[in-house]
C-alpha cells in the first residue's frame, strides 16, 4: 500500500506534535483540558496543513474515546445521524461519548449543522469541526455558542525544517536512502507553510531521483517545481495562492487578470461565498473611501451569492471582479487602523480624557465626567475644535487621505475644519 509521507509521519501523540505551541503547552487551557479528560466540543481553525486533522486525532487518542470521521464535501444529514445512532448506542453501555470529527465544517449547510445540535447539547459526541474558514461566519450561532474555538496557525519556518529532518531521519522508507538537503528555501516557499503540502512536495523531488544518495538544493527544486505544482493544482491545493492571484490582480486595477483567476477558482469548484468574502474584503482593504460604493456593491454580490448559488453566481462574481477591479484603490483606511493597532500595543489602555467620558450617574459627573465637552451640533458647520486622542496620542496622525478625487475631498475637508491638525 503506497502510503503517502505526510501520511506516514502523522504525531500519534502530543510530544511528536510539531507547532501550536500556543495550544499544546504544557501549561495552556487546552492542553489542562486535555489532561484533565474533560475536553468541550471545539472547532479547529486554521489554514491547510497545520494539523487541524491530526490533533483530532491525537485529542480521540488521549482521551481513550472511539472517533468518528466525516467529511463535509461528501457527507449528508444522513451519514450524520446515523453516526450520533451508533453513538447512542455505545451510550447505553456505558462507555464514554465518542468524539465526531467533522473536516471542513464550514461546507455543511444550515440543515446539517442543526442536526448536530442535541447530540453537542447532551454530550452523546464530542465534536471536533476542523475549517479554514471564520466559524463566525461559515458555523451556525446555536452550534457555536456550544463549542470552544481554537485558532491554528501557519508553522514556522524552523517547524518546517524539523518536519523535513523527522523525514528524512525517520520515515520507514526515506532511511534508506542517504538524502541531504543542502538548501531548503525553494521547498519552503513551495509549501506556503502547509506541512502536507511540503512533504507531498518533498516525497516527489526525492522519488523522481533513481539514486540513494540524493543531494536536495533549490536548483533541483525548482526544476521540478512546475511538475509538482500542477499536480497539486488538480488536488486544489493552490486554493491560497490563486486567491491571493485574484485579490493582487484587483488591487493592481487588472480585471482581465482578475476574471481569470476568479475563472480558475469556479472551475476547481471553490464555494462561491469563500470568493465573494475575499472581495468584500478587497473592497474595504484596497479601495476603501476612494469608492465607497465599492463596499456596497461586494456586500450585494456576497448576499445575492448567499440566495442564488452557482452556477449564476459566477456572473455576479465577474461583475463584481471586474468593477473593483476597475475602481480607484486607496489602502488608507487599511492603513489606519493598522497604525493604530500599533499604538494601542505600543502605549497600553490610555485613560479616556474627562470630557468625553459617559456621565450616567451623578457620581460621574461630581468627578467632572464629561465636563467641557462640546456638543458639535451646537456649532457652526455642525463642528467645534476639541481634543478627542487620549494624553500621550495628541497631534498623532492614523489617516492619511490617498491620492484619489474622494479621498481629496476628504483631505481638503479637515484641513478646513481642522487647519494645521488635519494639514496633511
Amino acid at each position: 500500500m503506497n502510503i503517502p509521507l505526510a501520511e506516514r509521519l502523522r504525531p500519534k501523540n502530543l510530544e511528536d506534535y510539531i507547532g501550536q505551541s500556543h495550544l499544546v503547552g504544557k501549561q495552556t487551557v487546552f492542553r489542562q483540558a486535555m489532561d484533565s479528560g474533560v475536553l468541550p466540543s471545539v472547532i479547529l481553525w486554521g489554514p491547510p496543513g497545520v494539523g487541524k486533522t491530526t490533533l483530532a486525532q491525537i485529542i480521540a487518542q488521549q482521551l481513550k474515546r472511539d472517533i468518528y470521521t466525516l467529511s463535509a464535501i461528501n457527507s449528508g444529514v444522513k451519514d450524520v445521524r446515523e453516526v450520533i445512532e451508533k453513538a447512542k448506542n455505545r451510550g447505553l453501555f456505558g462507555t464514554e461519548s465518542p468524539v465526531l470529527f467533522i473536516d471542513e465544517i464550514h461546507r455543511f449547510s444550515k440543515s446539517q449543522q442543526d442536526s448536530l445540535l442535541g447530540a453537542v447539547e447532551t454530550g452523546i459526541v464530542t465534536l471536533i469541526g476542523a475549517t479554514t474558514e471564520n466559524p463566525s461566519f461559515e458555523v451556525i450561532p446555536a452550534l457555536l455558542s456550544r463549542c470552544q474555538v481554537y485558532t491554528l496557525e501557519h508553522f514556522s519556518k524552523e517547524d518546517l525544517q524539523n518536519l523535513l529532518q523527522r523525514a528524512v531521519s525517520e520515515d520507514e522508507k526515506l532511511v534508506h536512502k542517504d538524502i541531504t538537503i543542502r538548501e531548503d528555501k525553494a521547498l519552503l516557499r513551495l509549501s506556503g507553510g502547509d506541512a502536507r503540502k511540503l512533504l507531498n512536495v518533498f516525497e516527489l523531488i526525492v522519488n523522481s531521483q533513481s539514486s540513494l544518495k540524493i543531494v536536495i538544493d533549490d536548483e533541483l527544486v525548482n526544476k521540478h517545481a512546475q511538475q509538482v505544482l500542477t499536480s497539486y493544482d488538480k488536488g486544489g491545493e493552490q486554493h491560497y495562492d490563486i486567491a491571493s492571484a485574484l485579490i493582487k490582480s484587483i488591487r493592481g486595477s487588472d480585471p482581465n487578470a482578475a476574471v481569470y483567476w476568479l475563472a480558475r477558482m469556479i472551475d476547481g469548484g471553490e464555494d462561491a461565498k469563500f470568493i465573494a468574502r475575499r472581495l468584500l474584503i478587497s473592497a474595504s482593504e484596497d479601495i476603501g473611501n476612494s469608492n465607497p460604493t465599492a463596499l456596497i456593491m461586494a456586500n450585494n454580490c456576497f448576499q445575492a451569492v448567499s440566495t442564488i448559488g452557482m452556477p449564476e453566481s459566477r456572473i455576479i462574481l465577474s461583475q463584481c471582479a471586474s468593477y473593483l477591479a476597475s475602481s480607484e484603490k486607496s489602502n488608507a483606511a487599511y492603513a489606519a487602523i493598522n497604525k493604530a493597532m500599533v499604538a494601542v500595543k505600543q502605549m497600553g489602555s490610555l485613560s479616556v480624557p474627562l470630557h468625553l467620558r459617559n456621565a450616567p450617574t451623578q457620581l460621574m459627573k461630581d468627578l467632572d465626567y464629561g465636563k467641557d465637552y462640546k456638543y458639535a451640533h451646537d456649532y457652526a458647520n455642525n463642528f467645534v475644535a476639541q481634543e478627542f486622542l487620549p494624553e500621550g496620542l495628541k497631534g498623532h496622525t492614523f489617516f492619511e487621505p490617498g491620492n484619489n478625487p474622494r479621498e481629496a475631498a476628504m483631505r481638503e475637508f479637515l484641513k478646513i475644519r481642522w487647519k494645521d491638525k488635519y494639514g496633511y
